[in-house]
């Protein structure tokens, strides 16, 4: 069974940043993906990162290119998501999952089939 669990959310003032980390197990980092999503009040759960499991590559939305850094650390069984420069519409609930791809390139992040998620960190942009 795999198990994923966030952490590193919290308050942070708009422009700031934050690190989000995913810890899950060794198996699940070597044979899925690993995507991270948000969910702001009463909108859609959306795509934003995801790191390959056949490379470790990074791959992200439009929105995030450029602040956000997807990592991965298989000895430590953690994938991070470092943020930056956010913005108070990035406030919201952020999980990560593993979705079912060898790689995230050429994939519409958010429309990923995912077999695990996480129970999510909250993240407030906000002065």
């Amino acid at each position: 069974q795999m198990q994923l669990v966030e952490s590193g959310g919290g308050l942070v003032q708009p422009g700031g940043s934050l690190n989000l980390s995913c810890e899950a197990s060794e198996f699940t980092l070597n044979y899925y993906s690993i995507a991270w999503f948000r969910q702001a009040p009463g909108k859609e759960r959306e795509g934003v990162s995801c790191i390959s499991s056949s490379d470790g590559s990074p791959h992200y939305a439009d929105s995030v290119k450029g602040r956000f850094a997807i990592s991965r650390d298989i000895a430590r069984r953690k994938v991070y998501q470092q943020m930056n420069s956010l913005k108070p519409a990035e406030a919201g609930v952020y999980y990560c999952a593993a979705v079912f791809l060898d790689t995230c390139e050429g994939t519409n992040i958010g429309r990923a089939l995912v077999g695990e998620w996480g129970q999510g960190t909250q993240v407030i942009v906000s002065t």
